[in-house]
This record gives C-alpha cells, structure tokens and sequence, in this order.
C-alpha cells in the first residue's frame, strides 16, 4: 500500500513535471519549426503501425502493444493469436507465454467508428529477440545525471499522450544515476532516494504499453561514479560508500578534483552481475545498457549468460564504441552494440557518426542484432538540468533521422519529450520513414554512390522495393539524382515516392534519370517500386528476316 501510495504521488507529480520540465528551472522554448513539417497528418480512420514481426524465448514473458492511429474510443482483435497469448481488446497489449519454439502468423486489426485496419504480424518463438530495431526514449541525452523517477515518468506518460506510442515507440530507459548501494534479496544494486520504487515504476510502464530499461557497467563504478557490476571485496561494499566520500545520492564525489578516472573505472575481483540480473528481472526490466571502454568479450558474455539464465526477456545493449575486431562477438552476444562515441547536437557530430564509420557494420547488423548508431539528438537535450533545443537545423534533423532510419539503428529518443514541439514530433512520427527502420529483413543501407559534397544510401526492403536516400553533405545546394536501371530494378514503370511527404513524386522509365535540388546538409527520403519480378522470364527468339 505504501509503494502504491509513493506511486500515485509520483504520477501526479509528473504530471506537473510534464507541464513545467525541470522543477523549479525556467526551460528554452523550441523554435517554431513548422513550415519544415513535411509529415501529413495521421488520419482519423485507424491504421497499424507496429512492428510487423516480433521474437520471444521459450517460455519468456510476451508483451506487445498494437500501435495504431486514429480517432479513439480503438478496439483491437488478432486472427490466428497462438495458445498461450491473450490481447486486451481495449488497449491493444498482447501478453503470456509461448512454450515451444515455432512461427505463429497473426492477422492484427483495430476498429473505430470511422473504419477497420489490419496488419500482419509474425510472432517468433526462438532464440532471437529484438527481430526489429528498439524504439524508445532513454535519459541521458536530455536529463544525464539529474535524472531522476519523476523525470522518467514525465517522459513515460508524454510518451502515451503526445501519440508516440501508437508509432511503436516502446523502450523507456534509464541511464546512469539511479543506483544506490547493495542489498535485497540478491544483494543487488538497490536504487537511490530519486527512484524510490522502480517495481511500481515499470508496472506503471507495463500497464501503459511500454517497457523499461535500465544502466549499468562492469567496473566497480560507472561513469558517472556510480557503483557497478564489479566490487573489490564479496560483501559488495564500495569504499568511496563507506568512507562517505559520495553525495546523498551515493555518487562518488570529488570536491578537489584529484581521483584519476582510473581510480574507480577498472574491473573489480569480485562480480555481482547474476545478482544484478536476478534484481532487474524480478523489477520486470526489459532493456539493459552496459556501458564501458574498451568493450571486451569476456565481460559481455558475463551479463549475456546472466540475463539469459533469468528467463526473462532483456535485451542488451552494450556502449562504448564498440572494437570492429570484435563484430562477430557482438553479433552472437547482444541484441544492439554501439558503433561510435557519444552523439552531440552538432552537424559535425552528425557528419563524423552518420557518414563513414557506419558502413562497416552491414554484414553484422540485421534481425535481433543491431548496430547502433547512438541515441537521437533532435528536441529539447542538455545532458543535465539546463537544458537546450537541439543545434542541427531542421535539414540537419531529416538527415539525422533519414540516416538512422536507412542504418536500421536502434531509435531511442534523447529529448524531453514533454517538451516536444509539432516539428520534432513530426521526424518521429511518420510511419512510412519508420517502416523502412523496422523493416523485417533488417538489411542495412549502403553507399551506392558517392562523390564530392553528396552520398546515395540505398536499402533493400523485405518486399523487394528500394529505399533510397539522397544526402547533401555539403554546404551549397546541389542535384542528386540516379536511374532505376543503375540500382539493379528494369520494370516498364518505376513509381518514386516521397517518404517524407508520403506521396508519389515520379514515374519514370528504367534508364530515366530521377533527380532533385537537396539543400545543404539536407537529404531526400524516397522509396522506388516496383521490385523486379520473380516470375520465370521467357524471352522470344530473334527472327532474322530474309
């Protein structure tokens, strides 16, 4: 009864922290960025925009929410739904459990009173899980290590009312700052006086048709000064705890200035992470980030094996600039590994992350496997308390968000979402652009063309169609452009959508050069039909006339 008090006062308090952000701090206000908005409306008939398949374990736990537009009251139903899984008619979750592993197809629909939706689902039941790229919101880009259970909640609940949870926008996580000193059941890191009830945090996340994530490292410490995974004695006693050298919150201070980073950033003796583990999956957390440097396979093969002997269903992501050498480790360990060093909000972070160093990754990158291109950098950051509209201009942001999209990179949103403007809410709730990231085949984009100032990205999609992706990285205005013929498609007819627009810009013959003016640092999203037919072609003989 107590937790669920300190829950309702929680919520509300969120509620207030929704309408205010920081508590007690005057926030910017974002710029009026809506003659960019190029993203239509949704409709008000219903229309399905979750992920079009999904993986489970054996015997795990299933959750999935029907993400779906349109006007409400929304009643939902699934044809062909496996024993064992039960769909709540009023809110679209799925929940139960599957005990054998299979591929169950599933016909998904949602009904208002304007009209009916459907969509196909695969549901499979294996070893893989994350069968799609992760989308969601995770703290740190916005709130650091201020964050705090209110500001979670805060996120959580703009989350569901600003509509980003009817695009399939899932993962609320948290990062570093929420750790307190071990104990509990397993003597597991237990949260500080900011998170007061993770329990009834994430159940509160759960029934609103979102999942948890979590932070952690295997060092004695994180980054933040944090206690890790690791310790130096068995009792899982930190001596910067002990000697009272941390603040209320049991960070490890240093008022002088003179701890090397060394000095709490190395591997301990002694290891908690089946503790740990045990802990998140009895809290019901779904998403782990373990972050350190250099990443080493040892330590992620650690956490794999102890998340997975839960039985529950946490993915891990692993952060830290990822070593190359070690691609194939962490294709067979985690479900998404980062590829870079932080993000910031600067077209020169964008440029050195987004054009380059990703194009290593695709022959690792696909179904439950994801390389990760860092969080997103588009709304209100800062990194703490203070904060700041993003510095990429709106250009910036679609190519921002283009890329990522075409990568299939993990999308966690790194803004405060209460604080969400129409513009930033458009880049992220398009379903078309979203489609081409949570496309089942996985296939990551590649640099078809590229030549001073611009580069052509181009993905193969599940259903043989193309996304492309035209990006200037220049500074001056220029024409891109390409011919069907060129991308491998030869049909009669080539139709060229806008993606962004959503809507049909083209139709063009096979050697027809296509081709637009892309304003600097900006990008044209398109996708090119029809895929080249896979009916035997016979060809007629030559007739030589006499």
């Amino acid at each position: 009864m107590r937790n669920n008090l300190k829950l309702i006062l929680l919520t509300a308090l969120a509620s207030l922290v929704c309408a205010t952000s920081a508590v007690g701090q005057t926030q910017p206000t974002a710029p009026d960025n809506s003659k960019y908005i190029l993203t239509p409306p949704a409709p008000d008939t219903p229309r399905i925009n979750s992920a079009r398949v999904f993986g489970v374990r054996p015997k795990a736990e299933f959750r999935y929410t029907i993400a779906a537009t349109g006007i409400r009251p929304m009643t939902f139903s699934a044809e062909g739904l496996p024993k064992g899984l039960k769909l709540d008619s009023e809110s679209g979750i799925i929940t139960g459990v599957l005990r054998k592993a299979g591929t169950y197809h599933v016909t998904l629909r949602a009904k208002n009173a304007l009209g009916e939706a459907e969509r196909d689902l695969r549901i499979v039941v294996g070893e893989d899980i994350l069968l799609t790229p992760p989308m969601g919101w995770n703290s740190w880009n916005c709130w650091g290590g201020a964050v705090s259970q209110e500001k979670v909640l805060s996120s959580a609940k703009a989350m569901v009312d600003k509509g980003l949870v009817n695009y399939g926008w899932t993962y609320i996580n948290i990062d570093d700052g929420w750790q307190g000193v071990r104990g509990g059941k397993y003597n597991a890191i237990q949260p500080n006086d900011k998170f007061p009830d993770i329990k009834g945090l994430v159940d509160e996340l759960h029934s609103m048709g979102l999942k948890a994530g979590i932070y952690s490292a295997p060092w004695v410490a994180t980054y933040q000064g944090h206690i890790g995974t690791q310790c130096d004695n068995p009792e899982g006693k930190y001596d910067w705890v002990e000697k009272g050298v941390c603040d209320e919150n049991y960070k490890l201070k240093d008022p002088k200035g003179k701890l090397h980073s060394g000095y709490f950033r190395y591997h301990g003796a002694y290891s908690f992470a089946e503790a740990d583990a045990k802990q998140w999956a009895d809290w019901g957390i779904d998403y782990l980030k373990y972050d350190w440097n250099p990443n080493d396979y040892y330590y992620t093969k650690e956490m794999a094996d102890a998340l997975r002997a839960t039985g529950r269903d946490i993915a891990l992501s692993i952060s830290g600039s990822d070593p190359f050498a070690l691609a194939h480790s962490w294709r067979e360990l985690t479900q998404c590994w980062r590829t870079t060093d932080d993000i910031f909000d600067t077209w020169s972070s964008i440029m050195r992350i987004g054009f380059g160093p990703q194009d290593r990754w695709p022959a690792f990158s696909g179904p439950g496997h994801w390389a990760d291109a860092d969080m997103l950098v588009v709304g209100m950051v800062g990194w703490g308390a203070n904060l700041h509209y993003t510095r990429l201009t709106p250009d910036e942001q679609y190519t921002h968000i283009s890329l990522w999209s075409l990568f299939s990179s993990p999308m966690l949103i790194g803004c405060d979402i209460a604080q969400m403007d129409d513009f930033t809410l458009s880049l992220l709730c398009n379903h078309e652009v979203n489609d081409i990231m949570q496309d089942p085949l996985g296939m990551r984009a590649v640099p078809y063309f590229r030549g001073d100032g611009y580069v052509v990205y181009v993905k193969i999609l599940e259903n043989g169609n193309l996304a492309v992706g035209l990006f200037n990285t220049s500074t001056k205005p220029q024409k891109i452009g390409f011919t069907p013929r060129t991308l491998g498609l030869w049909s009669k007819e080539i139709t060229v959508r806008d993606v962004w627009r959503q809507k049909d810009v083209a139709k063009i013959g096979p050697r027809e050069r296509y081709e637009e003016e892309i304003a600097p640092h900006g990008c044209s999203l398109l996708i090119v039909s029809p895929p080249n037919t896979m009916d035997k072609i016979v060809d007629k003989p030559y007739v030589i006339k006499q």
